[in-house]
């Protein structure tokens, strides 16, 4: 399946961000904008998580598209 469909691997982003990296981010410091490393992690993860849904169903789309389904 994402051998047709590899824009569907942008919906790993989301896992990746939210489940993989924290043991990996998990710093009191470096503070970034008055936030623990952590904090500022998660609240860049909320805000690109939209982004990352959001090509995989433009993806999906111009896919349908182009085999005639809609």
């Amino acid at each position: 399946m994402l051998r047709r469909r590899p824009h569907l691997l942008w919906l790993l982003v989301p896992f990746v961000l939210f489940l993989v990296a924290p043991p990996w981010v998990n710093r009191v410091h470096p503070l970034v904008g008055g936030l623990p490393f952590l904090a500022f992690w998660l609240l860049g993860s909320v805000v690109a998580t939209p982004f990352a849904v959001w090509a995989a169903y433009r993806g999906d789309r111009r896919a349908l598209a182009g085999r005639g389904k809609r």
